[in-house]
């Protein structure tokens, strides 16, 4: 926002300025309106002007900044504000939400690299309800969730889009900007209908917004506990259709429930079921979307040392993990929680957490829900409603603010996804 203040000269420079002053005054109101851009004259009510929310002594100033900065100006920096201010400054007056309800916003808007991700936390186990945190200006809001009927849904989320499938019979799925509550049910994917575990990812172009979505599913082969029935199923928004990519027999591994797809491979977890006694509990499978190389376990890759569980996620095209680092004499038991990246075929640790975070994190092996974009990852125990936030890029930790939900009673469990709040994706 500082380069198109330098490009402003005069009269038009303090106009701007004082423009920024209005924003910022914006920034400590506490509501959220979660309706989406199209419902946003329903708030504007009387206000025809952005000077009539101002006291006496700004009218002047503000009237003059509505009426100096040209609409094409305008845009482009309402465009670099966070999400929450868009909306706010939608619910102003007339003009400004014309703006940014254009489609020449919205191209605006999709120029501007990424948005904080948001992570949404789940406050109660039967109903798919909960809060949004916003890292930028550090605030929950209340936001309802299209499609997902519970929390234990199945939930993939990549630039702006998020898809949720059901976790009975693995055939519901749903794929909607939360942001703007545009939704689209697909149809039911191929394979096995009911399977033993499941893994589902996604992820979208931000140049075409097209979109890929894999299911990993595994079942037991009837009567043999050491091998496991497992495919990949994909499907392709342009084509709309399914495909069944792969489908093999492992033996002394089963599927999981992680998986992500970063620069058009599909990474995923898969779990030892105790044939020749392996190193780790855990392996990484990296399967190429575009050669979908066969078979899998040529295509195996260690994970860093013996974890309790792992987590998978996409920062600008890197495989990251966040795992539970489980004792050397009892790998059930964690110890702490790491941070790796893929680096070609080994792990590069990029952080640790310390143990005045980890306390309270309990000791058994699956403890915490995480996920993460852009540079932010978000750590979150099952057992509280408290939310670490890691930069990737500062190498820093820290709590979010408290999230305005307390424990009722002792066995209440929490968990949630991020995803980046975007205005132009639609599924």
């Amino acid at each position: 926002m500082q380069a198109f203040a330098l490009t402003l000269e005069g009269h038009a420079h303090s106009n701007y300025l004082n423009f920024l002053q209005v924003l910022f005054i914006m920034e400590g109101e506490t509501s959220w309106n979660s309706h989406c851009i199209d419902d946003m004259s329903k708030d504007i009510g009387e206000f025809d002007s952005f000077s009539e929310l101002s006291d006496e002594g700004n009218k002047e100033m503000i009237v003059s900044v509505d009426s100096t900065l040209p609409d094409d100006l305008l845009e482009r920096i309402l465009a670099y504000l966070p999400i929450a201010s868009i909306f706010r400054a939608g619910s102003v007056c007339r003009r400004w939400h014309e703006i940014v309800s254009s489609k020449r916003f919205l191209w605006n808007f999709s120029h501007v690299l990424s948005q904080k991700p948001w992570y949404f936390m789940f406050t109660s186990s039967d109903e798919p309800v909960g809060y949004a945190y916003d890292p930028i200006l550090r605030k929950w809001y209340t936001i309802e969730l299209p499609c997902i009927q519970t929390p234990n849904w199945f939930i993939a989320s990549s630039c702006g889009l998020v898809c949720f499938m059901d976790n009975d019979s693995r055939s519901e799925l749903h794929v909607c900007n939360p942001i703007t509550k545009i939704c689209k049910k697909l149809q039911e994917p191929p394979g096995m209908k009911f399977s033993d575990y499941s893994a589902l990812s996604l992820s979208v172009s931000r140049t075409s917004h097209n979109y890929t979505i894999s299911i990993v599913k595994s079942k037991q082969v009837p009567g043999n506990f050491l091998q496991w029935d497992l495919s990949i199923h994909i499907y392709d928004s342009e084509t709309m259709m399914w495909a069944t990519s792969l489908t093999e027999v492992l033996t002394g591994w089963r599927g999981g429930d992680e998986s992500v797809i970063c620069d058009g491979v599909l990474y995923f977890l898969i779990y030892s079921t105790g044939v020749g006694t392996p190193e780790n509990r855990h392996s990484l499978v990296a399967y190429n979307l575009s050669s979908r190389s066969s078979p899998l376990i040529r295509s195996l890759i260690p994970v860093p040392g013996p974890l309790t569980c792992g987590r998978l996620m996409n920062l600008k095209g890197k495989l990251v993990m966040v795992g539970g680092i489980g004792k050397p004499d009892r790998p059930d038991i964690i110890k702490g929680i790491g941070i790796w990246v893929l680096n070609g075929r080994n792990w590069v640790e990029v952080g640790r957490m310390p143990h005045k975070f980890f306390q309270g994190f309990g000791e058994l092996d699956d403890v915490f829900a995480s996920s993460g974009t852009d540079n932010l990852i978000y750590i979150q125990s099952y057992g509280a409603p408290a939310l670490l936030v890691f930069d990737m890029n500062q190498k820093l930790w820290k709590w979010s603010l408290k999230c305005p939900v307390s424990k009722k009673f002792p066995l209440q469990l929490f968990t949630g996804f991020c995803f980046e709040p975007r205005l132009e994706i639609a599924p």
